[in-house]
């Protein structure tokens, strides 16, 4: 009777090798662990970061207001879980969701060093995509990589995204501006599963 409740979504996955499931409140410890374990490794690929995200405090509001996106459809940000679901391997977030005459939004990713090089990522984003496709009615989901980051521009081009165009000094990543290759993915089945 007095246990957690939570009213974000029920969004879960099983693949032959992970859970992927939508992030909770309550995973302010995992995630936390998760980028405090990988700090070295992700720094080359993400925005700088203040010591409040490799810390569960720092994550409790970030978690709360991550929870109210996804009440209300705006994101989705998922785990990939060990299979007993005791390890964070990885995070993908669809973010910036924009319905109405765009119904698209932002693909990003991470993914744990030692999980690398095992096809994990691939893995995880298939369902995310199906799910963000045919229940969050995404047409166009967008993801962008800095072009000496090999590793990311072959999974999208393997996921099926399509090279759009190439932004000069696009992101501030690790303190840099970047230039990044713009990349999609449309549902060209969209009008299929769509009721409007």
């Amino acid at each position: 009777m007095f246990g957690y409740r939570s009213t974000s979504p029920k969004i879960r996955f099983i693949t032959d090798r992970m859970v992927v499931r939508v992030v909770y409140e309550w995973d302010a410890c995992r995630l936390a662990e998760y980028y405090a374990k990988n700090k070295d490794f992700l720094k080359p690929w993400e925005p700088s970061r203040d010591g409040s995200f490799y810390q569960p405090s720092g994550w409790t509001n970030r978690l709360n207001y991550i929870a109210e996106l996804q009440r209300q459809g705006s994101a989705f940000n998922f785990l990939l879980l060990s299979p007993d679901e005791n390890e964070v391997m990885g995070v993908a977030n669809f973010t910036n969701i924009v319905r109405g005459a765009f119904y698209s939004c932002y693909l990003g990713y991470s993914l744990s060093e030692k999980w690398q090089g095992q096809g994990l990522m691939y893995e995880a984003l298939q369902p995310t995509i199906r799910y963000m496709q045919r229940h969050q009615k995404m047409h166009r989901i967008m993801a962008n990589y800095m072009p000496h980051n090999h590793r990311s521009g072959n999974l999208l081009k393997k996921l099926g995204f399509e090279r759009e165009g190439y932004a000069k000094s696009y992101l501030m990543i690790d303190g840099v501006w970047q230039d990044h290759v713009l990349t999609s993915l449309i549902d060209d089945t969209w009008w299929d599963h769509i009721n409007l």
